[in-house]
This record gives structure tokens, sequence and C-alpha cells, in this order.
């Protein structure tokens, strides 16, 4: 299902959630904050919304590496030939450089930039002492490189959802905030549940894929 979707759906639970709770334009903004998070955060696994504009910077960054050291490497060789001069720990670099942007796939920097900001996420988690950063820095980090539609499609990972948002909940004293993650997130679930892929919402301890197909979505 498109992310756009997910992002309607995910956005309508926040505003509901404004609805049926006493209403302030902070809480409103919390919970549509946190519904619209949780119904793209399960794509994380793949490029998605919220990490679609990385592709771009990793394109770049693999450009970088493979130009950059391949025009090092011809700047130093041409000093070598011309004036009989060789930088050791410089050439290495280069060659490294060429060779990383040549066997290095764009989706995998963009993995290694989200795990990046996983990693700072829960980095401030740690200082801070909070407990639902940490546990989402975590899932930021580790997530990008497991299988699309795999393990953050499934039961356990909405528990673990559900544990992050708890710990938001407790730091803001908004109530419903754990609820809204997690209907937020199984509205994603739910709703990749409706197209042909499908979803294995108990792997892995079972591969079998739920389904009910509506079409293209």
């Amino acid at each position: 299902m498109k992310g756009t979707t997910h992002l309607a759906i995910g956005v309508a639970i926040g505003v509901t959630a404004a609805i049926s709770h006493p209403f302030s334009a902070q809480h409103a903004a919390i919970y549509i904050a946190v519904a619209a998070c949780s119904a793209l955060s399960a794509d994380l696994d793949g490029t998605n919304m919220l990490s679609g504009k990385l592709s771009g910077i990793a394109r770049m960054i693999r450009e970088l590496l493979l130009w950059g050291g391949l025009i090092l490497t011809g700047i130093l060789g041409y000093i070598y030939v011309m004036k009989g001069m060789l930088y050791t720990e410089w050439s290495i670099g280069a060659v490294a450089m060429s060779l990383l942007g040549f066997v290095s796939r764009s989706g995998v920097i963009r993995n290694a930039l989200v795990s990046a900001i996983g990693s700072a996420l829960l980095y401030g988690g740690i200082a801070g002492g909070m407990g639902w950063l940490m546990g989402l820095g975590v899932y930021v980090a580790w997530v990008p490189w497991l299988n699309h539609r795999g393990l953050t499609h499934t039961v356990w990972a909405t528990a673990a959802w559900g544990s992050i948002g708890w710990g938001l909940e407790q730091q803001v004293h908004v109530d419903g905030v754990a609820s809204v993650a997690v209907w937020g997130y199984v509205s994603h679930l739910v709703a990749d549940t409706l197209t042909p892929s499908g979803v294995k919402w108990l792997y892995p301890l079972s591969k079998k894929t739920f389904k009910l197909p509506i079409g293209k979505l």
C-alpha cells in the first residue's frame, strides 16, 4: 500500500483521538504526530515516506565516494609518474574510496543513514534517561536491515511499538498516546493485509501470509 494512504489513515486516527479526548491544540498535535509516524514506521524496513528522502543523499554519497576516489587516485598516480613520489596512506585511502563506491549500493548507504539517526536517538535517550526514546532509537537503527514486510509487520513488533508509545505517554502525560501509537501501527498492518502480498502477522513463529486483497492500493 502507498505511503500516502498509510499516512492518511494515521492522520485520521490522530484526529479521532484528538476529538475523543479533552481537546487542546498541543494534545491534538501530539496525537496526530504519533499516529502518523506509527502508521508509517513499519515500512522503515524499506524505502518509505520517512526514509525516502535519504535515498537521494545516499546516491550522492555513493557518487562522491566513487568519483572522489577515482579522481584522487588519478592525481596521486600523476604525482608518482611525474615526480616519483608515492603517498602510501593517501593512495590506500583513494583506492578504498573507489572500491567502496563501486561495491556499495545506494540502499545500503540509505540504511546506514537511517541507522545513524537511530543511534543518535538511542544516545539521546540514554543521555536524557528516556526509556521510550532508547527503544525508538533501537527500532530505527535495527529495522532498515530487515526483510521488507518481515518482522516489522507482526504482532510482536506492534507490542514493541506499543511499549515505546506507553513510555512516551508517561513522558508527556497525555492520556491515550500509547493507544494511538498501537492503533496507528496496527492500521499499517491491516492496510497491508488488504493487498495481494499480505502480511505474515505471526512471523517468525509462522510464515503463513494473511491477506484479503481488495485490489491495488
